[in-house]
């Protein structure tokens, strides 16, 4: 190995433990399971270490951030699999960013680039040329300016969205799936009836609560009844605890949060109209860790309540049980388990002739967030037009922009593609403190 590459190895793992070091003592085996999934390739790798991408980012010029452009509401871990469906605040089903765990205030580029460079990694995953990836990263940006410049130029912001309305290809089945997807499919598959009403059902991941325990949870879950705005919250029997348990077994990015699925009465005693909640503890954003501004970290009660907060202002119609509440002075975040999230799937989007527009909705889905905020959104933060902002950088260098985040893509995928394999000889060795196995077969 070269000494290069030793550094980079030392920055790979600095990093990580630094992110994650509080989790991975709590939960050691949570983080080799995260870590092996990580190992599996240079995508899931960058899917997992957002932390590695803002601490490289934070270090480059940005010629497009100024006062403004720099103090804009951003997704935190934009990529290529973040995107998917879901029911808004108002009814309709909606395709847009999907995650919002990592969101914060930060460098409208940082997304930008974020989600170029996974478009990268997805190309060479699909072994598509150079040349293509290029033209993929430039329709990406193009969706992205041409919707922010629509912004600008029409009153209604809030009007748009990529529905079965307006969108078309892969995006429209993709809603076309979800809506098949009914409340009962999902109240079957997570509870059972002992009775004459539902329980959540056991099963892996799923942990019984004792009555301590139990009754924190629900002194937290009435708590965060607070948080709901009140021309977002139901009447009645809506909130009434019907069972609670702990959760385990997330994906890569929420590895180690505990977590808790709570079971209410929904709008009726009816038991096909039973909601599912799930109260995640928050996570320390990623692109918190770069971003010294002291007003901005100090807006945040904690970070269950910074990840609803962001996600009121990234959304336009936000999760009605959007919410937050702390149990035993940790933060954690509320909102409905959804039977309408059905995630973009790009196992068969194979050619790039098919992924092109597929990548031009994800540039105005990215410039949605950016732009259109829940009209509950807090804007104290951000009391500007982010659209006015971005384009006053971009107007007449939008050339000059589109060459600047394809120029990222292509370098830092092959920065990720090598820190990847620097990565897992790391882990593999045991050089990650933490996480090193409980023994060896044999």
């Amino acid at each position: 190995m070269t000494d290069a590459s030793v550094t980079r190895s030392a920055r790979i793992v600095d990093t990580l433990v630094d992110a994650f070091d509080d989790l991975m003592s709590a939960n050691p085996a949570a983080f080799r399971t995260k870590f092996r999934k990580m190992a599996a390739d240079p995508f899931a790798f960058y899917r997992g270490s957002a932390c590695l991408f803002y601490a490289d980012v934070a270090e480059r010029d940005d010629p497009w951030a100024d006062e403004r452009t720099s103090r804009v509401w951003i997704q935190g871990d934009l990529h290529a699999e973040n995107f998917g469906t879901y029911m808004d605040g108002d009814g309709v089903l909606i395709f847009d960013v999907n995650d919002f765990d990592e969101a914060y205030v930060g460098h409208f580029t940082w997304d930008v680039l974020r989600f170029a460079a996974s478009m990268a990694l997805l190309g060479w995953r699909k072994a598509i040329s150079d040349d293509d990836i290029t033209t993929l990263v430039r329709g990406y940006v193009r969706g992205y300016v041409d919707q922010v410049r629509t912004f600008v130029d029409k009153d209604d912001d809030r009007a748009f969205a990529l529905n079965l309305r307006t969108a078309e290809g892969a995006i429209r089945q993709v809603l076309q799936l979800a809506r098949l997807r009914t409340r009962v499919e999902l109240l079957d598959d997570i509870t059972e009836t002992e009775g004459f009403d539902r329980i959540l059902r056991d099963g892996p991941g799923v942990r019984r609560l004792d009555d301590d325990e139990r009754g924190r949870v629900v002194d937290a879950f009435t708590r965060y009844l607070d948080s709901i705005p009140e021309s977002k919250r139901f009447r009645g029997v809506a909130y009434t605890v019907k069972d609670v348990v702990g959760r385990s077994g997330f994906g890569i990015g929420s590895a180690g949060l505990p977590a808790y699925t709570v079971l209410i009465e929904g709008l009726n005693e009816a038991l096909d109209n039973d909601v599912v909640v799930s109260m995640k503890q928050g996570n320390v954003a990623a692109p918190s860790r770069v971003v010294t501004d002291p007003e901005i970290a100090g807006a945040f009660e904690h970070h269950g309540h910074r990840t609803a907060v962001s996600q009121r202002a990234l959304q336009a119609h936000a999760d009605r049980l959007l919410g937050w509440t702390d149990l035993d002075g940790v933060g954690f975040v509320v909102s409905e388990v959804s039977p309408y999230e059905n995630d973009l799937d790009w196992s068969n989007l194979t050619e790039p002739e098919e992924i092109l527009p597929v990548v031009e909705y994800l540039g105005r889905a990215t410039a949605k967030v950016h732009c259109v905020a829940d009209s509950d959104a807090d804007h104290t933060l951000v009391p500007f037009s982010t659209e006015d902002a971005i384009l006053a950088v971009l107007d007449g260098r939008e050339q000059e922009f589109a060459d600047w985040v394809v120029e990222f893509a292509h370098s830092y995928s092959a920065r990720v593609r090598e820190d990847h394999a620097l990565f897992v000889e790391a882990f593999r060795g045991g050089a990650i403190p933490g996480v090193a196995s409980t023994g060896q077969l044999g």
